[in-house]
């Protein structure tokens, strides 16, 4: 007899409760061995990509046109800012995007105008909301300012060193390409944003590698993103995504809809992330999670092939500590710390993860608890206010937006 003939027999001898433990059992390994794969491929996906050493030609800078859209201060929005004021690069331009003209920001604004005097810098400021989206709105004024056909998106918690402006366009010097757009590090202040910040060199920036290698990008990240005004224009302006709450998202995919492609940058960004209460950490990770859910939801229900530190530990609970079970762990947790420090450290250099390297499991059994949440219902909230999002990622506000009641009142 067969060894899938004594199988048979066995679960056709078996009580409908041991063929679901033998199911479960059966799924967790599956998962477990997948996510070993998984984490075997992003390592190899990282070596391809900082083993490639793009072509760069000096000669070309052609004009850009930086548009920042800001909502209020914090201790190192001067400095972010700034950092964008000195770029070693021949011509370019600054447009600060802010809704309310009497937003704590304009001040720093106005000393950056006084400390670069020979930058061209402007403002613009309007309540009028484009959309359910007010950082899109923002970016949507700054535009009417801009000079330029080559357009740069950054979001103002990001600093940058004086040659990012010359690396990161290199990618359009090919006319294929629509957007660009950047990996970054993080650089935290507190516990709790430092540890929220592990799981982006060591969980969701290796999937974007593996994603890019793969099948090439095909979405962008609002810590960069450089589009041709052309491109914009073409695939409907900031109006087709005003309603997005993965704007940068829709940045990247759309282009690539309409045949244009999306390169990622080697460059490297800092993403300062300010001091965060637990409360403000998982609305905004919540948010963030429930926004790739409805803009790649497929890929995004995918992701549980890639939580092994979970789904060995579980199996490893659920054969009751059996060899096969501990064998399984110990793999999967040797290949899943493998791949966070050869990305996160080795790759990427994040200062987060060379600190907390030794807390990726607990980062993970997080990360896996915050997935599970993300799939029960569909209300956001974002700065202050609650929105519903559609099946097509679209914000729905719930609460009224103050500027539009001031309006109200006002008119």
């Amino acid at each position: 007899m067969t060894h899938s003939q004594r199988l048979i027999l066995l679960m056709v001898g078996a009580t409908s409760q041991e063929v679901f433990r033998y199911v479960v059992l059966g799924s967790l390994f599956l998962l477990s061995v997948s996510a070993i794969a998984y984490y075997g491929y992003a390592i190899y996906a990282a070596s391809r990509f900082f083993a490639h050493s793009p072509a760069y030609d000096q000669d070309f800078h052609p004009p850009v046109s930086i548009l920042r859209p800001i909502c209020g201060v914090d201790s190192k929005t001067y400095g972010n800012l700034a950092s964008f004021c000195q770029q070693d690069y021949p011509d370019y331009q600054i447009i600060f995007g802010v809704q309310d003209p009497q937003d704590p920001s304009m001040d720093v604004v106005r000393q950056l105008i006084k400390d670069f005097p020979n930058l061209d810098i402007q403002v613009t400021t309007s309540l009028h909301t484009l959309g359910a989206n007010r950082k899109v709105s923002n970016l949507s004024h700054a535009v009417t300012k801009a000079r330029y056909d080559l357009l740069l998106l950054a979001d103002s918690d990001v600093h940058v060193q004086s040659n990012y402006l010359r690396r990161v366009i290199q990618p359009l010097s090919d006319p294929a390409v629509g957007v660009v757009t950047c990996l970054y590090r993080s650089i935290t202040q507190g516990w709790v944003t430092t540890l929220e910040a592990l799981s982006t060199p060591t969980e969701f920036l290796p999937g974007v590698l593996v994603s890019t290698a793969l099948e090439g990008i095909k979405f962008a990240m609002g810590q960069t993103i450089v589009i041709r005004r052309s491109v914009l224009e073409e695939i409907g302006g900031f109006a087709a995504i005003a309603d997005y709450l993965a704007d940068d998202f829709q940045l990247g995919f759309l282009p690539t809809q309409a045949g244009y492609k999306v390169v990622l940058s080697e460059y490297l960004i800092e993403h300062v992330m300010p001091l965060s209460t637990i409360a403000e950490s998982i609305h905004r990770q919540t948010r963030w999670l429930v926004g790739i859910r409805a803009s790649r939801p497929w890929g995004y229900a995918g992701l549980i092939f890639t939580h092994g530190t979970v789904t060995s530990l579980l199996f490893l609970l659920a054969t009751g500590g059996s060899a096969l079970g501990w064998s399984v762990l110990g793999i999967t947790w040797t290949m899943r710390l493998a791949m966070a420090w050869f990305v996160g450290i080795r790759c990427l250099g994040d200062p987060v993860a060379q600190k907390l390297f030794w807390l990726v499991p607990l980062r993970d059994v997080i990360s896996f608890m915050l997935w599970g949440y993300s799939f029960i219902g569909n209300t956001v909230e974002w700065r202050d206010r609650q929105f519903r999002l559609t099946r097509s990622g679209k914000l729905v506000a719930l609460t009224p937006n103050l500027t539009e009641q001031v309006k109200t009142i006002a008119g």
